[in-house]
């Protein structure tokens, strides 16, 4: 059973020990990251090939070996190449509880007063050590593995301060900041909506443009078209429940917003490159 949950807005981990782990290789249906944003922090590590990584509108590519930070609020998206990479989303109010000694420096990371650096090349020794011991003790989980994983984030927190691994926060500029807020709005809605026969206009609406307007505006921002994306997201939640259900191909389809089951096995086949009916028996 693949780890796949669409919704971003959820418990990660649990409550005492909020941290959530992801092993994503090429047979794992969501192993293209499609644009998303949550309020949790993310750490990626790259363990073979590469990520083209996006964080809001800046986009850069990552090799075996680096360690990616994702703030909070960052709407991102990451293209594999031959990739293998791993992914720990975590609560950072975690670091607050019953803690007022490291409160003040969380706080910082917390209220955006500093923005970690999002790219950590294998040059950045102490980070990248401490990263993989990290992520080892999420993958492995050996008998007390908890404890390794907070001692590893207080150490991860303490090279980024000791270190200055951060920028002081900048005030984002008004026109690029009202263009994420929108993005974000168009993804909750589609993420909400994704089941029902959705239209472009419909798109446009929920953001308030016309449709010529808002095809321009989603392609500049995702380098994808809308009903692509659309179509993306309905295709990987359908992934989900082929392999996590015995619902019937026609009953998945239906569920996720395609009314034409022929049209959905050869949408399937565009973005996975088999059949619904084999990729449920893989």
């Amino acid at each position: 059973m693949h780890d796949l949950d669409r919704n971003e807005d959820r418990l990660r981990g649990t409550y005492d020990f909020p941290f959530e782990f992801h092993h994503i290789d090429e047979t794992h249906p969501r192993y293209v990251m499609s644009y998303h944003w949550h309020v949790e922090y993310e750490i990626i590590r790259i363990l073979e090939g590469s990520l083209t990584v996006t964080l809001d509108e800046k986009s850069f590519t990552a090799t075996a070996g680096d360690i990616i930070f994702v703030h909070s609020g960052i709407l991102h998206s990451g293209i594999p190449e031959d990739c293998v990479y791993q992914c720990i989303v975590f609560d950072g109010n975690v670091f607050l509880k019953n803690n007022s000694v490291c409160a003040g420096y969380m706080q910082k990371i917390i209220h955006q007063e500093i923005l970690i650096y999002h790219h950590f090349t294998p040059k950045y020794v102490d980070i990248c050590a401490t990263v993989n011991s990290l992520f080892d003790a999420l993958w492995k989980k050996p008998s007390g593995y908890e404890l390794s994983v907070l001692g590893q984030f207080y150490h991860f927190f303490g090279l980024i301060f000791g270190n200055h691994y951060y920028l002081e926060s900048v005030t984002r500029a008004r026109r690029d900041y009202k263009r994420i807020l929108q993005l974000k709005q168009v993804l909750d809605f589609i993420e909400h909506n994704y089941a029902s026969p959705l239209t472009l206009q419909q798109l446009s609406a929920s953001v308030s443009m016309s449709p010529k307007y808002f095809c321009r505006f989603f392609s500049e921002m995702t380098h994808q078209t809308p009903m692509d994306y659309l179509n993306h997201q309905r295709i990987e939640q359908a992934c989900y429940q082929l392999s996590t259900t015995d619902d019937s191909i026609t009953e998945i389809a239906y569920r996720n917003g395609f009314n034409d089951l022929s049209y959905f096995i050869r949408t399937f086949k565009k973005y996975k490159g088999i059949t619904p009916g084999k990729y449920k028996k893989a």
